[in-house]
């Protein structure tokens, strides 16, 4: 294989248009550049240059190679300064996850408008994934920030995790369910109802706390017959296929068609949202992590 010296030597030879200036200007002896020309000739098995006495000349092999090495050089410069670039905080991209219970409220996008602003050379890639494997990916490197509901169940020695807001359930009904003329409902009030997303207690964020509350209440929730855990489950309470019950933030999303109830239980439905994040993350992770938590901070003052 061919080696980034080697590239580097034979670009400046042509660019020198002899062997001996390009080994003055390289500082190096001309047997030297010789040598390492003749071992990437060898590799190629094809000649890169016709020279002589008078005058250097690159074959068509060499013309090829010539203008690959300077993109390949060039590219390898470039990757270089957008490393240090990201060392330091100042260029680069952040992979942020978010779950589908977590939507990007105004509050999340100034906080993401404000970050953008103030460091323009760093690019955010936004993705959705369930809270529960959020960690995960953080963990392998997959990711990089991570906004996902509590409770994580799956815990990653190298990924810390933060408290950055918290907010109300509420009950998503259709506009002709018998409750949609309610303000509020208990969550022992729904013990018959078929849930379009069924909560599990295995399953961490959205679904654990939802199970949480009903197991609090003596029962498990049952499931409709068409089901989704996604962003769908409104358009399926919508439908009248059940009900759901969901983030405030999510509820304000749902379809025209959809009535979101109170839950009455003396503050106790609520949900929180954490920010992750790898332990030994770049500083470019660091700061988005920073930026968010200082952000939420301003919306629910003393909560992170």
């Amino acid at each position: 294989m061919l080696t980034h010296k080697q590239l580097r030597y034979f670009v400046d030879i042509v660019d020198a248009g002899s062997f001996s200036l390009a080994a003055e200007r390289l500082f190096i002896a001309q047997s030297a550049l010789s040598r390492q020309v003749k071992e990437m000739e060898s590799h190629l098995q094809v000649p890169l240059l016709a020279r002589d006495t008078r005058h250097l000349e690159m074959t068509p092999a060499g013309r090829s190679l010539y203008g690959d090495a300077r993109r390949i050089l060039a590219a390898l410069d470039d990757a270089a300064v957008s490393a240090r670039h990201a060392q330091r905080g100042i260029e680069g991209t952040v992979q942020l996850l978010h779950s589908s219970s977590v939507p990007l409220t105004d509050a999340l996008l100034a906080c993401l408008k404000d970050h953008a602003h103030r460091c323009p050379g760093v690019s955010i890639e936004v993705s959705q994934r369930a809270s529960e494997h959020q960690a995960l990916d953080i963990e392998q490197g997959i990711a990089d920030v991570g906004l996902a509901r509590e409770p994580l169940l799956r815990r990653y020695p190298g990924v810390q995790h933060a408290p950055i807001f918290s907010e109300p359930l509420v009950v998503a009904v259709s506009a002709a369910h018998a409750l949609a003329q309610r303000k509020s409902v208990g969550i022992a009030e729904l013990r018959d109802e078929p849930f379009v997303a069924t909560p599990h207690l295995e399953r961490g964020g959205l679904s654990h706390r939802v199970a949480e509350l009903c197991r609090a209440h003596g029962y498990h929730p049952t499931g409709a017959q068409v089901r989704s855990r996604k962003w769908s489950q409104l358009a399926l309470v919508q439908a009248g296929f059940g009900i759901a019950i969901v983030p405030a933030s999510m509820g304000r999303m749902a379809p025209e068609g959809v009535q979101l109830l109170a839950l009455d239980d003396d503050g106790d439905s609520h949900t929180t949202v954490l920010v992750l994040w790898r332990t030994e993350g770049t500083k470019l992770a660091q700061d988005l992590v920073a930026s968010l938590r200082a952000g939420m901070q301003a919306v629910q003052p003393g909560f992170s």
